[in-house]
């Protein structure tokens, strides 16, 4: 048994799950509506406030999608219940970061600004405070897009390993390199 795949998915208050005919799972919440279509093979009961997905077969392409579902339905659950929040800072001199609606406006030591237009389900944060680094944060009930969303943003200038400048997710660890020695013959 899938060690992801057999783990029932508790279903906090207010979070209500259906499964359509074509097996597109719907989950609804305080914060929205999420829905994710389901193999035919694999079967999602709902009973009382406890979900589990079961596989027919042990099959290795069985195997792989029961865990999968159940993990994409966790993430729906948590996400409709709970929601997701990333944080990215922006380490280097004169990096900014403006958020305008669903427009991230960010100067990044590029000859121009660059403009973001966000997915409407992504809100945005920029915060900005003296002597410290711009902190961009992202707020979503879907795992997968603030994700995508937040890799976007991390692609525009990666941290570099010599000095750390660059866009990277708060509280990540970068491993750094020792520059020219000096005395070097």
């Amino acid at each position: 048994m899938s060690r992801i795949g057999k783990m029932p998915v508790n279903l906090p208050a207010g979070v209500t799950v259906t499964v359509g005919s074509d097996n597109v799972v719907s989950v609804k919440g305080p914060l929205g509506t999420l829905s994710q279509k389901v193999d035919p093979d694999i079967t999602v009961k709902v009973e009382g406030n406890v979900l589990t997905v079961e596989r027919p077969t042990n099959q290795p392409r069985h195997r792989s999608m029961h865990g999968l579902y159940r993990a994409l339905i966790n993430n729906m659950v948590v996400g409709v219940s709970e929601g997701y929040t990333i944080k990215q800072e922006l380490v280097g001199v004169g990096f900014k970061a403006e958020a305008k609606g669903q427009v991230l406006e960010l100067s990044l030591g590029y000859s121009h600004d660059i403009f973001i237009q966000l997915p409407a389900e992504v809100k945005a944060e920029a915060l900005t405070e003296k002597k410290g680094n711009p902190i961009v944060t992202l707020k979503s009930m879907d795992k997968q897009l603030i994700g995508q969303v937040a890799a976007k943003i991390r692609s525009l200038r990666k941290p570099e390993p010599y000095k750390g400048k660059g866009i990277k997710f708060v509280g990540e660890q970068l491993r750094r390199k020792a520059g020219k020695s000096a005395n070097a013959k």
